[in-house]
């Protein structure tokens, strides 16, 4: 049998825009669309706080399954199973019960979508469905359990620190006509306790560029430039670029995966262990991203470029009315476009895409894959398909396009995805490793 690492080379996927159909898929890409529409759409959960929910559901729906195959060492459990037991139900138990655990009032709308898809497998051998069933109930009780009291969702405020002087984040300044201002939904992601990493200090990153540095003056002076609203420099392509790459990110990548998933050659068990190493990585890149921001708490391009002529560097300009690609007043499908409500370094688009792509190139054994991936975030949407040779290309434009959009520094994108990179290392030396 040809492995996954011979199999994928010059492979083309098509990114499905929403939950694959049971016809296509199989259990582990069509149980993460409906945990993608449950934790996205039902329960509103931005990107940061979204990664948690799918590193929760996939690294459960991997025990189920792996505990049946038997290959691999277990994330957290190995019910008791046999190798004829149902992977089906295991994975759609799992999942499940992983969904109604942390979205109890979507009850009712996932029941009705667990209770039909059980009906509809086969019980052959006899038993092997509800064998699959109690191991699916054992992997989600074991990972429900072991999340519990993780910080995730605490009841006080998160304290905010707001500066004043040059490089201290503070809240952007009104944007659009209506005068929106963010503020982070969410900002206690990074004092959640980590799925992979056995400390979240070891994510730290390098710093912010002094703002009186020749380095910092380089990125403030590319944003200021390629990042604006009325930019001559920006290509049409790069304005595609930033606004495509604004759609939610887990959600963007976990369709990737389902596309990979979907290709012949991608058994139940590779899929399992392939959404539970780059969701569990991801979610950990959330963390320690998040950790960051408001321990560097540097501040975004918007508030530096206006307030240019008093951060002590002379080769920055400020404008005082420099506005960001990234305003209201560009049409888009879903959220408005925004300067985002939490500091800057390092970047959350390259903390997540990084994770991504270092676990895809790990999985696969190999970077050159042509696919092509599709976002729901112009208007009207979906947005034209972007097509890439190589992981890496993706990572690059996205890298890229959050300057186009002129909400972060460079630097902060890069930092991003080193930090990305890192968990995903640290995955694949500690975790998921054959047992035989």
């Amino acid at each position: 049998m040809r492995s996954t690492r011979a199999c994928i080379a010059a492979v083309a996927v098509v990114l499905a825009a929403g939950a694959p159909s049971v016809a296509r898929a199989d259990a582990v890409t069509y149980w993460n669309g409906i945990g993608a529409t449950a934790i996205v759409s039902g329960a509103g959960q931005v990107p940061h706080q979204a990664t948690l929910s799918f590193a929760m559901v996939q690294g459960a729906v991997f025990d189920a399954v792996n505990a049946i195959d038997g290959r691999h060492r277990p994330y957290l459990a190995a019910p008791p199973a046999n190798p004829w037991d149902s992977k089906e139900a295991a994975t759609a138990t799992a999942a499940y019960k992983v969904l109604v655990g942390l979205f109890p009032g979507q009850l009712a709308t996932l029941q009705h979508l667990y209770d039909t898809y059980i009906a509809g497998l086969p019980d052959e051998p006899a038993g092997s469905r509800a064998a699959g069933v109690a191991i699916g109930e054992a992997a989600a009780a074991a990972m429900l359990q072991a999340r519990e009291g993780d910080g995730r969702n605490p009841s006080g405020p998160f304290p905010f620190v707001f500066g004043t002087e040059p490089g201290q984040w503070r809240l952007a300044p009104p944007q659009g006509p209506t005068g929106l201002v963010a503020l982070d939904p969410a900002a206690w992601v990074g004092a959640v306790r980590p799925f992979i990493v056995p400390d979240v200090e070891m994510l730290r990153t390098d710093p912010p560029n002094d703002v009186t540095s020749a380095e910092y003056a380089e990125d403030f002076n590319e944003v200021k430039a390629l990042g604006s609203l009325t930019s001559t420099r920006r290509t049409a392509d790069q304005t595609e670029a930033a606004i495509f790459w604004q759609d939610h990110g887990p959600t963007i990548w976990n369709r990737v995966l389902r596309s990979l998933g979907e290709r012949p050659n991608m058994t139940i068990a590779e899929n399992a262990r392939l959404f539970a190493t780059a969701n569990l990585a991801t979610a950990d890149a959330a963390i320690g991203c998040w950790s960051n921001k408001y321990y560097w708490n540097f501040w975004r391009p918007i508030t530096a470029i206006r307030e240019g002529d008093n951060d002590g560097n002379p080769a920055t300009d400020g404008d005082p009315n420099w506005t960001p690609l990234f305003d209201p007043t560009v049409p888009v499908s879903g959220a408005k476009l925004v300067t985002p409500g939490f500091p800057d370094h390092p970047a959350g688009h390259g903390c997540v895409t990084g994770a991504f792509v270092h676990v895809l190139q790990d999985f696969f054994g190999a970077d050159r894959v042509t696919f092509t991936v599709t976002s729901n975030k112009c208007l009207p949407a979906p947005c034209h398909p972007r097509t890439f040779n190589r992981f890496s290309d993706a990572l690059k434009e996205v890298i890229d396009a959050r300057v186009w959009g002129g909400i972060h520094f460079r630097t902060a994108d890069v930092q991003g995805a080193v930090l990305g990179k890192k968990v995903a290392h640290y995955l694949q030396k500690h975790y998921f490793q054959p047992t035989g």
